[in-house]
């Protein structure tokens, strides 16, 4: 009879866990959503919307549907980025810790609209400028304290990281039509390893660095419509940006100076 009492206790805990967990796990959804649509146009200037977010702590994964980032002002696109999917694993206990560890994040077929150019003024640098300057340089950002009496911001630590199957829209000065490529494959691996891990903006940060990176080494190898000179320059550039050796915004503009304005404004 004790033994009965004991496991209806039990079942009974544990469907009352599952209903918390299930309860919690609604819940995330939309405070994540309105994190993201609240956090992030203030980190790039620009807007953010998401169509829809959905957290399985049981399952220890996430997913992000419809998520479009704005243009800066001054460009005429609605959207610089925009993401039909975006798929997470994550260690379920770490949700609630203030490092959370994610095993893994594929965001797959983004489309990226560029505008303006390569070397100079465009859309993708205007927005990672935007971003340094709330963040600071990525490598500086981990060791930040929090001001007196501020809650400390919840850390992150991504294990690896792809972008796959983007494309990239590109409107070029001296260019008489749009031109539509494939960006290679980006691959990042052990972000935020180690006990401080890394903020959600200094993420941002570094995935915006290198899709602009990404984005001007595949213009570059559109030698033909580029032209020769150009090209070499935008591979040179993108190799500092992806060697993370030097802010993404400092190597653009010194290339824009060495260029002589090539391209134009």
């Amino acid at each position: 009879m004790k033994l009965k009492i004991i496991l209806g206790i039990l079942i009974g805990l544990v469907v009352l866990l599952l209903v918390v967990v299930a309860i919690i796990g609604f819940r995330l959804d939309d405070i994540v959503k309105a994190a993201m649509e609240t956090v992030g146009p203030k980190v790039t200037q620009t807007t953010l919307t998401v169509d829809a977010v959905h957290i399985s702590l049981l399952g220890g994964s996430a997913s992000v549907k419809g998520l479009a980032l704005g243009n800066p002002e001054g460009y005429r696109a609605p959207q610089s980025i925009s993401l039909s999917n975006a798929a997470v694993s994550l260690v379920p206990g770490s949700v609630l810790a203030q490092k959370i560890v994610i095993r893994s994040i594929e965001l797959q077929a983004p489309d990226i609209t560029f505008e303006g150019n390569p070397f100079g003024a465009n859309n993708l640098t205007k927005i990672m400028a935007n971003v340094n300057a709330m963040t600071g340089p990525v490598n500086q950002a981990a060791t930040n304290s929090p001001a007196a009496g501020q809650k400390p911001a919840r850390r992150f630590e991504v294990d690896d990281l792809a972008i796959t199957g983007a494309k990239v829209h590109a409107s070029i000065p001296g260019l008489d039509h749009s031109i539509t490529l494939p960006i290679a494959d980006i691959h990042l691996a052990d972000l935020g390893k180690g006990t401080d891990g890394i903020t959600a903006a200094d993420l941002t940060q570094q995935v915006l660095e290198q899709i602009t990176a990404g984005t001007i080494k595949t213009l570059a190898s559109h030698a033909s419509e580029l032209g020769k000179n150009v090209a070499g320059a935008a591979k040179y550039a993108a190799q500092e940006l992806l060697s993370n050796s030097t802010n993404g915004v400092e190597s653009i503009d010194r290339l824009k100076k060495g260029l002589g304005g090539l391209l134009g404004k």
